[in-house]
């Protein structure tokens, strides 16, 4: 429709408009847009390429986000993407756009961030661009890394009665969001106010410092299972297992029951009287791993700890969560609306 606006179509639907417009050319692309990350056939390996943008005041805030932490996060988050595929990282280019307020000892603070995640990820920064920006602060990042032709894992691939899994825990970034914002909110009502979080570390950690799961990818790699399909959480569990569903075309099972919960984020939720379905289903950052197996790999899967069956492929078509009382309801991703 000519008069649809940018905030009818959404996130999910811009993606799908702009893919419909290109083809790709090269013999050696052999996925462009939508996935977690573009693959190039390089001869032996394919290369796998991600790009991220951050933009501040839209993706974080620095009244309670420390240029450091941030600096890690523009790196993890990318390589996560890297990890969704089933690969590995090797380089970086990091792009910046810094407005006046900013001081060469806040760069310093950033790249320090940057430095560490490249070592963390034993990766090579080669490059990027630095610009002047009038609205604060921007970073993109590209990560380069490479998969084995036989291994790449893309979010199409899942069968009727594959394994649905997950690595980790969920919802812990969205409550720790919501601890800072409150903290944000009583600072700037009284600037002398001093921080309570010392009993919120891990939630506040995983939303200001957000870890790949590469080593999920070595585990994978030795355990001999290649996933049929898999995606990295950073939308939400319901917006990425609709992810996986739409370019499988299937449905997904999930049981709210199995998800691995941090007993911190349950406790957050209440403290906030936030709905624990809602935050875990929708909260979105927790980087993370959404993967399908097959049957034929369930034995070797329950032999690595940080990875939890919490459901099944079906071929309805239809993606549903199963709620600790046994009713059905359909998954539904919110995703953004406006920019």
């Amino acid at each position: 429709m000519e008069n649809q606006t940018l905030e009818s179509l959404g996130e999910f639907g811009l993606i799908d408009r702009i893919s419909e417009s290109f083809q790709n050319i090269s013999s050696a692309t052999i996925k462009g847009i939508g996935d977690d990350a573009a693959v190039i056939d390089a001869g032996s390996k394919y290369q796998l390429i991600s790009t991220d943008m951050l933009l501040e005041g839209v993706h974080f805030d620095l009244v309670y986000t420390p240029l450091k932490h941030l600096g890690y996060k523009a790196i993890a988050v990318n390589i996560s993407d890297i990890a969704a595929m089933n690969g590995v990282p090797l380089h970086a280019t990091v792009s910046i756009g810094i407005s006046n307020r900013f001081g060469l000892s806040d760069i310093d603070e950033l790249y320090e961030g940057i430095k560490l995640a490249c070592e963390d990820y034993n990766i090579d920064l080669i490059g990027g661009d630095t610009s002047s920006s009038r609205s604060g602060l921007v970073i993109s990042i590209t990560v380069v890394g490479e998969v084995a032709k036989d291994k790449i894992t893309y979010r199409s691939g899942a069968s009727e009665n594959d394994i649905v899994c997950v690595t980790g825990d969920l919802g812990a970034a969205y409550l720790g969001l919501q601890i800072l914002e409150r903290e944000k909110q009583e600072f700037l009502a009284n600037p002398a106010m001093k921080p309570q979080i010392d009993n919120k570390s891990y939630v506040v950690g995983r939303q200001l410092k957000p870890e790949s799961r590469t080593d999920i990818v070595f585990d994978l790699l030795e355990k001999g299972i290649v996933p049929t399909s898999m995606i990295d959480i950073s939308d939400g569990l319901a917006s990425d297992i609709l992810h996986l569903a739409k370019n499988s075309g299937k449905g997904f099972t999930v049981f709210f029951e199995n998800i691995p919960i941090d007993n911190q984020t349950l406790e957050t939720c209440a403290e906030f009287n936030l709905n624990p379905v809602t935050s875990v289903i929708n909260g979105g950052e927790d980087y993370e791993l959404l993967m399908t197996i097959s049957q034929a790999d369930y034995e070797k899967v329950k032999d690595i700890p940080e990875i939890t069956p919490i459901g099944f492929v079906n071929n309805d078509g239809t993606s549903w969560l199963i709620l600790n009382s046994g009713e059905r309801t359909k998954l539904i991703a919110p995703g953004w609306k406006n920019v």
